[in-house]
């Protein structure tokens, strides 16, 4: 026995997890955010996911097949999480306002200020440079090896994702740089569009996400907790209104949704609510899961989702998309109940999640470039084209392959692209961080800022 409790005390040391919180275990996990790091590694997988169900697994898009029809184990509520990418962007730009709001929230409710306001000044110039950079560097490198054919495979393909987010090369490479140009700049314009990489076109309102962070901050820095509280809940409010003249109406209520759980995070109820949350998290996390999984079509084919699209109905705002609305809403009450969770946050900030974390953003940006070229030429080197007729129209293509060729060709394309995201975080990533702060020391001025314009001696 005392062999068996010394080895389980060595694997909890090891992964970080430990059920059996005292007074003090409680304050170190609650004063522990690196569970948002966690939670963003696995938005991004579950992303990547989605684009894989997309290609070869349509049906677990649908509720079920056909309506009232048979429902498949991943086409029910949380196991279809694998295809809901729109629930899991929506964790993103919720983490995005958790995490960027954390640290003024922090000093304000210290009292100070003047280093609030600089950190807000500061992070809203670095946001900029760490979103732009990295982006641009993975659209190059998708635009050179599409002027080289790597797309063709996938093009050619019967797997959906696969095919409609494959680009062509130019006809030149004059008008390659052309088109690399209005790659990077359509990538940033409303209504964005990225041929090279379909998945950055969240990124523009990512960027607009944060600014509405520092904006929203800036205007009430000032104010007790209490009423930036109360601020925050009258522009979650009002974000269902105005928020679709901005291109995606969900941007402000996540954001703002991130601004409120950074003040919940830096207030005294998670402590005081830390032993029973053990009795309310988990569920609050299961039922955002299940809100999660509403179908982003044909949501009244499958009885539980119809449900749902009745009381959408009912009670969303005008402005609220259908597929998202409720996705979005799932995703606010998980993290709600992670916040309110002391064992929630620990089982999120284990180590290998805190990896998926550090590479989320790489793995994001390079997925499809992957999947559209290694993962593409794995599964269908030795396929022949077919004439495969979709929507009564017939077209020459590559037929997916059997199971078999997925189960061998699945973990060699995991492991490669893993390690060229680790590879990008760890040997790429710094170099962006280089020019940030370039830029940074030359912006804001190393030692005196000079001003614009002269400065009147009188």
């Amino acid at each position: 026995m005392s062999a068996a409790a010394a080895l389980l005390g060595t694997y909890t040391d090891k992964v970080n997890w430990n059920p059996a919180l005292d007074d003090n275990g409680y304050k170190r996990a609650l004063q522990d955010t690196s569970w948002a790091d966690g939670l963003r590694g696995i938005a991004a997988v579950f992303v990547m996911f989605s684009h894989l169900t997309i290609a070869f697994a349509r049906w677990i898009v649908l509720p079920c097949h056909g309506k009232g029809g048979l429902m498949l184990l991943m086409q029910r509520p949380i196991f279809r999480l694998v295809g809901q990418g729109a629930a899991w962007v929506a964790l993103f730009f919720i983490l995005s306002g958790f995490v960027n709001s954390l640290k003024p929230v922090k000093l304000a409710r210290a009292g100070s200020i003047e280093p609030a306001l600089s950190n807000l000044a500061v992070s809203s110039f670095r946001r900029s440079f760490r979103l732009v950079l990295p982006a641009t560097a993975a659209t190059i490198l998708s635009w050179f090896i599409t002027q080289f054919g790597a797309y063709e495979t996938a093009q050619k393909s019967d797997a959906y994702w696969l095919y409609t987010t494959s680009p062509n090369p130019s006809p030149s490479w004059v008008t390659a740089v052309d088109d690399l140009l209005r790659a990077i700049r359509t990538t940033w314009m409303y209504n964005p569009d990225n041929p090279y990489d379909q998945p950055q076109w969240a990124l523009l309102y990512l960027l607009q996400g944060s600014m509405f962070v520092f904006t929203a901050l800036l205007a009430t820095i000032n104010l007790t907790p209490r009423w930036r509280v109360f601020t925050m809940i009258f522009l979650y409010i009002w974000a269902w209104n105005w928020g679709i003249k901005l291109g995606d109406p969900m941007v402000g209520v996540n954001v703002f949704t991130g601004i409120l759980l950074a003040e919940l995070n830096h207030s005294d109820l998670p402590l005081r609510f830390a032993r029973s949350s053990r009795f309310f998290a988990p569920p609050l996390a299961v039922c955002g899961l299940f809100l999660m999984s509403f179908p982003s079509q044909f949501q009244d084919w499958a009885h539980w989702s119809d449900v749902l699209l009745q009381w959408h109905y009912k009670i969303a705002p005008a402005n609220a998309e259908i597929a998202r609305f409720w996705p979005t809403i799932g995703a606010q009450i998980l993290t709600s109940s992670i916040v309110m969770s002391p064992h929630l946050r620990r089982l999120l900030s284990h180590r290998w999640l805190l990896w998926l974390g550090k590479i989320s953003f790489p793995l994001y940006l390079l997925h499809g470039s992957f999947m559209r070229s290694i993962l593409a030429w794995l599964l269908f080197s030795r396929q022949q084209i077919t004439e495969i007729e979709e929507e009564g129209k017939k077209h020459m293509r590559y037929p997916l392959p059997g199971t078999p060729t997925f189960l061998v060709v699945m973990p060699i394309f995991f492991i490669t692209l893993f390690t060229a995201t680790h590879f990008w975080a760890v040997k790429i990533e710094p170099y962006f961080g280089i020019i940030t702060k370039t830029a940074e020391d030359i912006m804001f001025g190393k030692s005196e800022r000079g001003s614009a314009l002269p400065v009147r001696k009188d």
